[in-house]
């Protein structure tokens, strides 16, 4: 049976503000639900099991960001090249790129498994994990690490289905896990009496069963992106070139996670109330970033495809239209926030202090968010027409280094919640302007 339950959206031809939308609109709630299924994780273990669970689970959240990110961006690097595939109408690189990327995503899956397995430990005693929460916090390391390369194939097949076109078909599998997920959460929590381990396990299981879906639909398929157990292989141009792209691309999401450990320690630096307050205002960052993250995607889609397909005057129509709905999610959802911020808040808190404090992040945050656009998108845009490594090393220096000085420098000297929060406004800024400019450069090179 094939399972697929969408129509794929044209990317080379028809109205691209139609095109780009309809694109984006699985995306965004295959997004949603991904927030909304990772904080019932946290719900779960924190109202049915104990407070070491809970702060167990809430030890490895850096850590699981960054290899997961990781592989996000393996997808990414997958989406792109199997794009500019379909684009160009090549359907021996198309079979080459999907065949190499399954084998090559399982086996990097694979690895970041392991040294999880092996290492979590010693990751978790170098971020300052409590002793009480550590043995927790190691197991559910251990167990959600088993889940990896799971979520590597799914990421492949997600990438190969968005280069397609077909946006609602991954939606439809992370619901049917995501939905798994909660109900396996409250069965190992409350009816096993499992805590952080029941969780993990809970998260592993519905990750293979996300995977197993993708697989059975590109399985079955009838079109270039059909995979075939006889065709897998490591085709050398097609590996490079999808290393090229995703291994940047994991790389930048890692990079952000480690940058933003600095600015939590300043958040640290004040009481628990307002720490408090900071953790409970962080989930609207969440929910915000992942819906701009849609268009974000269709950017590096729409541009690789075209790119593909020759058409140079589509590319830049498709680059500003995305910047254009990116732009205007974060400055609609910020503006949300700015209103109803105290009933968002009160989601994750009751006592009025902690939500005061959440109030203070928000009012320097809601202006920031849709200047994100321009940095994210053009860095989407950058990796459709190829152009990964230079993207990256803007956003080190100026989103991730530039974070760290200012929290040694500008915060240190006035140590308050609106000096903290402000490098994020300045550092998109200054990224946004840098990646602009470095993309057009780079497009108008192009030999279209």
């Amino acid at each position: 049976m094939k399972l697929s339950f969408s129509k794929s959206v044209d990317m080379t031809k028809g109205s691209l503000w139609k095109n780009i939308f309809l694109f984006s609109l699985p995306l965004m709630f295959s997004q949603i639900l991904e927030v909304m299924f990772n904080l019932s994780d946290v719900a779960v273990v924190g109202r049915f099991a104990n407070y070491k669970a809970l702060g167990s689970v809430g030890s490895t959240t850096l850590l699981v960001t960054l290899f997961t990110g990781f592989l996000i961006g393996m997808g990414s690097g997958v989406n792109v090249r199997t794009a500019h595939a379909l684009g160009a109408g090549n359907r021996k690189d198309t079979e080459q790129t999907i065949h190499s990327s399954l084998l090559l995503c399982l086996f990097i899956g694979l690895i970041i498994g392991l040294i999880c397995i092996i290492f979590s430990g010693n990751f978790l005693r170098i971020l300052h994990t409590k002793d009480e929460l550590m043995d927790g916090a190691v197991l559910y390391m251990k167990i959600y690490a088993l889940g990896m390369p799971a979520m590597a194939v799914y990421n492949f097949g997600n990438g190969v289905l968005s280069a397609r076109g077909e946006t609602t078909t991954p939606l439809l599998y992370l619901t049917i896990a995501g939905v798994l997920n909660v109900l396996l959460n409250l069965f190992f929590v409350i009816r096993c009496h499992m805590a952080a381990d029941g969780v993990a396990t809970a998260s592993v299981i519905a990750q293979y069963v996300s995977a197993t879906l993708v697989m059975c639909n590109l399985f079955h398929r009838k079109d270039n992106c059909h995979v075939r157990i006889s065709g897998l292989h490591l085709y050398r141009n097609s590996c490079m070139a999808v290393l090229a792209l995703g291994i940047p691309a994991g790389i930048q999401n890692a990079i952000f996670a480690i940058a933003n450990l600095f600015v939590q320690a300043g958040v640290n630096s004040f009481d628990a109330v307002m720490v408090s307050g900071n953790a409970a205002s962080m989930n609207a960052d969440t929910l915000v970033f992942n819906i701009m993250y849609a268009f974000n995607i269709a950017n590096a889609s729409f541009i690789s495809q075209n790119m593909g397909a020759r058409n140079k005057t589509r590319m830049k129509k498709s680059y500003m239209i995305s910047i254009f709905y990116s732009f205007s999610a974060g400055a609609i959802f910020g503006v949300f926030l700015l209103i109803f911020g105290r009933q968002f808040l009160s989601l994750f808190a009751t006592d009025t202090r902690v939500i005061n404090a959440g109030m203070q992040r928000i009012h320097i945050m809601w202006f920031a968010y849709a200047i994100s656009a321009f940095m994210d998108g053009t860095i989407a845009a950058s990796r459709g027409i190829g152009k990964t490594v230079i993207p990256t090393v803007i956003v080190i220096l100026g989103s991730c280094v530039f974070r760290i000085v200012w929290v040694y420098t500008v915060f240190a000297w006035f140590h308050t919640i609106p000096a903290l929060y402000s490098l994020y406004f300045f550092s998109w800024t200054i990224t946004s302007v840098a990646e602009v400019i470095y993309f057009l450069h780079s497009f108008r090179k192009l030999p279209i």
